[in-house]
């Protein structure tokens, strides 16, 4: 199935703030830290697959009610997919697509996704020259999601040097995106 990549929608923020308040409302009996919206459909002006990525951040305790709340919900719980910390549902139908997440506040993997946020959203040349590897990936009609990943890895690379994140830290993200590459 082939990469879809789309320009930039002002539609993906009020997207998020009605998923958002339908998840709060899901969650209302498990303490939540935030909902937020990352991955590229958070970034105005890059060009992104029209996917909402949405991490719900909630302490380590209540990963296991949020879970139950979410099915309650009609979200349908995948596992962690090789990511600690982090669990993944896939949304009811209806609504705009969108990938759901609860994650533990703090871990390295919650830590990427924000960095990564705020790195494109304060650095225009960055979020264009993401932009542009995402168009190119996107434009080979045989690309793979898998080869998609891999081939943003160095451009993201790039993206984390400017973060905020430790050089421990950033390592360690380089060494669990080329763990989860294909042919690993």
């Amino acid at each position: 199935m082939p990469v879809i990549v789309v320009p930039y929608s002002e539609e993906w923020s009020s997207q998020f703030k009605a998923v958002a308040a339908d998840l709060h409302g899901a969650l209302s009996r498990v303490p939540v830290v935030s909902v937020e919206h990352v991955g590229s459909t958070s970034v105005p002006g890059l060009v992104a697959k029209p996917i909402l990525d949405i991490d719900v951040i909630v302490q380590r305790e209540h990963v296991a009610p949020a879970i139950r709340a979410l099915a309650d919900a009609g979200y349908v719980h995948r596992g962690d997919l090789g990511v600690a910390g982090r669990e993944a549902f896939r949304a009811p139908a209806g609504g705009p697509a969108r990938n759901v997440y609860v994650c533990v506040e703090g871990t390295l993997h919650l830590r990427n996704h924000l960095a990564v946020r705020s790195v494109l959203r304060s650095h225009p040349d960055l979020r264009d020259a993401y932009g542009e590897v995402k168009l190119a990936l996107a434009g080979d009609p045989a690309m793979t999601t898998e080869r998609y990943v891999a081939g943003k890895s160095a451009i993201l690379q790039t993206v984390l040097d400017r973060s905020e994140l430790s050089t421990d830290e950033k390592l360690a993200i380089l060494q669990l995106n080329s763990d989860m590459a294909p042919g690993r």
